[in-house]
C-alpha cells in the first residue's frame, strides 16, 4: 500500500495537483471532451460538477462536444444531466444514452447534433485514435441503423456529419468509423502521485482510461484525472499504474460524495477485488414472476463451460437463476465493460461483478466479443418484427441507444432475445400455469421495428441461431420468418399470442409446451441437466435443408461401452431419417482417451460411408481442433475441423475427402 498523504503538505504535488475549478478553467469553447464512465463506474463527477458550475457562473465554455461509450447517470439527475444546459453542449457521440434523460432530451429535441454508435466501436475507436489510425474497420453494425444505408447512426435532422462509411474489402462489406477528434479527457482513478501517475485499485472497472488519455495527449489536448488520494512520488507500484504521468496534465482530489464506486454503491471491496471471494449461497431467489419465467427458460439454453454475456434488464435475472440452481461455477458470465467470470451485478451496479476472474479494459473485452469469443448472449428485446429484427435503441421520443447490443448480438455464436410478450406483461404464474390479464397492453411484436438494432437478415446470412424468449411463448428465426416453437402452459395460441401480433408466425407442427419446471416454485434441477444431456436431446434434423445437427459438446466417453452407447444412439436416429444427410457436429469440450481413438474413428468412417453426404465438424477450442484433426486424419477420416458453427454451416456440402 503506498504511503498516503494530504497533497497540501507535499510541495512537489503542486506541479499537477489542482482544484477542480482550476482544471476545468482550461477547457475552451468548442472543445471536444471525452468523458469516462459506465453509468456511475469510473465517472469523474467532481470534474463534471465543476464544469457545470463554471458555465452557470460565467456562461463559458460553450458549444462543447462530448464523447461517451455509456451516458453517465442514474436517471435521477446525476451524471451528464448536470451539464445539459442550453448553450453548454452543441454535439454528442455516444453508445448508450439511457441513463441520462438530459442528454437524451437534447438529442431527440434536435437541440444538439448527435450520433449513436455501437459502444464497442467507440471503446475501440478511443484506442485506434490514440494510435493515430484514421479510424476503425469492422463488420459490426452492418444491417443496423448505424449502417449508412439505414441512417449512419444519426439521431436527428440537425446531425449532418457522416461518421460511418460502407467499404468493400476483398469482396466483403465492412463499415469504416472515422477516428475521433478529441481535445479534453475527463477521467477518474484511485491514487495519484505528484507526477500524475494514476492507479485504479478501488475502481470496479478500468474501461478506456488509458486509451482516452493516450488519444487526447497525442492530439496535444488536456488530460484531467479525478482521484481519491495522493501518494508520495515514487511510492506507486509501476505494475499498478494504469495511466502514466506523462499522459496527465492535471490531477484533482475528489470529495467522497462525488467519488462513488457506482451510482448504487459508495464502495464495495467485492467489486474492486479487495475481497477476492464472497459467499454467494445467501442470495435470495427471484420471486416467481414473468421475469423469472423468462430467465428460467433462457437458462435452459446454458451449456457447461460456455462463455456468456448477460444484457441489462430481464437477462440480469439469469445470474440469479444460476445461483439458485448452483450452476454458476460451470459457466463463465461476462459483462461488456470488461468483467470476465463471477456473478454480474444488476440495477445501478450493472457492469461490475463479484468474484470476477478478470477485469479487462473495455476495448479488449469488445475485441474478445467481436472475434467470436462468446458462446451465447442473452439480451433484452423491446420490439421484434416479422423478419426477426430487434429494436432496443429508439422508441419515438425515447433514445436508449444501442450500447454494446450491436457488438454482442452480431458476434455471439448463439443469441437469445428476452422480453415480455407485450408491455406491460399482463401475466402471472398460478398453480404452474400462466394466467393472462385481458387488460390492453402494447404489442412488442410488430410488422416492422422502429429502429433496427439487430438485423435478422444479417443473422441468417451468417448462420447465427436466434431465439426469442417471452413469458408466453418462444420463437426461432428461420429463413421464412419467426417460427413458434413453444407455448407456456395455460396460454391459448389464438387468444393470447396471435391476437397481439400484426403478422402470423410460422407453425410447422403443434408447438411444444414450455418445461413445466419453469413455472414451479422449487429449483429446476438445472445442474443435472447441465452436466448430463441425453443423447436424444443432442440430435436435431432439419428436413428442409437435410442437415443432421449433432451436439457432442462436453461428452467424455471413457470405455468401449460408452462409445458403443453413443454410436448406437446416433445410428438409430440416422436410420429414422431414412436418407443420406449433411452432418454438422459440435465438438466443443469433447474428450477422447487414446485407447478409444481407433474405435471412435472406425465408427465415424462407417457413418460417413453409410449416412452422410458431407461432414462439417467444428470446435471453438484450437487445441481440440488440432487433437481431433490428428485423430481422424491418422485413421483415414476427413479431418478438417471448423472454428465455429457458422463456418461449419457455410461448408455444408463439402465432399467427404479433405
Amino acid at each position: 500500500m503506498p504511503a498516503i498523504t494530504d497533497f497540501s503538505t507535499t510541495t512537489a504535488a503542486r506541479d499537477k495537483v489542482v482544484t477542480a475549478a482550476e482544471a476545468v478553467r482550461l477547457i475552451r469553447d468548442g472543445d471536444s471532451v471525452a468523458i469516462e464512465g459506465f453509468g456511475g463506474q469510473c465517472f469523474p463527477e467532481e470534474l463534471t460538477l465543476a464544469l457545470e458550475q463554471r458555465f452557470l457562473e460565467s456562461g463559458s465554455p460553450r458549444d462543447l462536444g462530448i464523447v461517451f461509450t455509456v451516458a453517465q447517470g442514474d436517471r435521477r439527475g446525476r451524471g451528464l444531466d448536470r451539464i445539459c444546459h442550453p448553450g453548454l453542449l452543441s454535439r454528442a457521440i455516444g453508445g448508450h444514452w439511457g441513463m441520462s434523460p438530459g442528454i437524451q432530451k437534447l438529442a431527440v429535441g434536435n437541440e444538439i447534433a448527435a450520433h449513436n454508435l455501437p459502444q464497442g466501436v467507440l471503446a475501440q475507436l478511443f484506442r485506434d485514435t490514440a494510435a493515430g489510425k484514421p479510424g476503425l474497420l469492422t463488420h459490426v453494425g452492418l444491417g443496423t441503423f448505424v449502417d449508412p444505408r439505414f441512417g449512419g447512426g444519426k439521431v436527428n435532422e440537425r446531425t449532418t456529419e457522416d461518421l460511418v462509411e460502407l467499404i468493400t474489402v476483398a469482396g466483403r462489406e465492412l463499415l469504416f468509423y472515422r477516428a475521433l477528434a478529441l481535445d479534453v479527457a475527463l477521467l477518474r482513478g484511485t491514487t495519484a502521485d505528484p507526477d500524475g501517475n494514476i492507479t485504479m485499485e478501488r475502481e470496479a472497472l478500468t474501461l478506456e482510461a488509458l486509451s482516452i488519455a493516450t488519444a487526447v495527449h497525442n492530439a496535444g489536448g488536456l488530460v484531467i484525472v479525478q482521484v481519491e488520494r495522493i501518494a508520495e512520488s515514487g511510492s506507486l507500484s509501476p505494475r499498478e499504474v494504469k495511466i502514466p504521468g506523462v499522459l496527465v496534465d492535471c490531477v484533482v482530489m475528489a470529495t467522497p460524495d462525488h467519488h462513488w464506486q457506482t451510482f448504487g454503491t459508495p464502495y464495495s471491496p467485492a467489486y474492486s477485488g479487495e475481497i477476492r471471494r464472497v459467499p454467494l449461497h445467501y442470495a435470495t431467489p427471484l420471486p416467481l414472476t414473468e421475469r423469472k419465467v423468462i430467465a428460467r427458460r433462457a437458462a435452459l439454453e446454458l451449456h457447461a463451460n460456455s462463455v456468456v454475456n448477460l444484457g441489462v434488464g430481464i437477462p440480469e435475472g439469469i445470474a440469479a437463476v444460476t445461483m439458485e440452481e448452483r450452476i454458476a461455477d460451470f459457466l463463465t458470465l461476462t459483462a461488456e465493460p470488461g468483467v470476465i467470470g463471477g456473478i454480474p451485478a444488476g440495477g445501478a451496479d450493472f457492469g461490475v461483478a463479484v468474484n470476477a476472474h478478470a477485469v479487462l479494459d473495455q476495448p479488449y473485452q469488445f475485441d474478445f466479443y467481436d472475434g467470436g469469443g462468446l458462446d451465447a448472449a442473452f439480451l433484452g428485446m423491446a420490439q421484434a418484427d416479422r423478419d426477426g429484427n430487434v429494436n432496443v435503441s429508439r422508441f419515438g421520443a425515447k433514445l436508449a441507444g444501442s450500447g454494446g447490443f450491436i457488438n454482442i448480438s452480431q458476434n455471439a455464436k448463439q443469441v437469445f432475445f428476452l422480453g415480455t410478450f407485450v408491455a406491460p406483461s399482463r401475466t402471472a404464474v398460478v398453480d404452474g400455469r400462466v394466467v393472462v390479464d385481458p387488460t390492453p397492453a402494447a404489442a412488442k411484436f410488430l410488422d416492422a421495428v422502429e429502429q433496427r438494432t439487430f438485423s435478422g437478415a444479417q443473422a441468417l446470412r451468417t448462420g447465427q441461431p436466434v431465439l426469442y424468449i417471452t413469458d408466453r411463448c418462444v420463437f426461432r428465426l428461420t429463413e421464412d420468418g419467426l417460427l413458434l416453437t413453444e407455448v407456456a402452459p395455460g396460454i391459448d395460441v389464438e387468444r393470447d399470442i396471435f391476437a397481439h401480433m400484426p403478422f402470423k408466425p410460422i407453425i410447422e407442427a403443434e408447438p411444444a409446451l414450455m418445461d413445466y419446471r419453469i413455472f414451479a416454485p422449487n429449483p429446476m434441477g438445472l445442474k443435472d441437466r447441465l452436466l448430463s444431456v441425453p443423447m436424444q436431446a443432442r440430435m436435431t434434423y432439419d428436413d428442409k435443408r437435410n442437415i443432421f445437427f449433432l451436439n457432442m459438446e462436453g461428452l467424455a466417453p471413457t470405455t468401449a461401452d460408452d462409445v458403443e452407447t453413443i454410436r448406437a444412439a446416433i445410428e438409430s436416429r440416422l436410420l429414422q431419417i431414412g436418407r443420406k444427410t449433411h452432418l454438422v457436429a459440435n465438438y466443443d469440450n469433447f474428450a477422447l482417451p487414446a485407447d478409444l481413438r481407433d474405435l471412435y474413428a472406425r465408427s465415424a468412417q462407417d457413418f460417413a460411408d453409410r449416412f452422410y453426404l458431407s461432414v462439417s465438424r467444428y470446435s471453438t477450442s484450437s487445441f481440440m481442433r488440432l487433437k481431433l484433426r490428428d485423430h481422424l486424419a491418422a485413421r483415414g477420416v476427413a479431418p478438417h475441423i471448423y472454428e465455429n458453427r457458422t463456418e461449419a454451416l457455410a461448408n455444408v456440402g463439402t465432399p467427404l475427402t479433405d
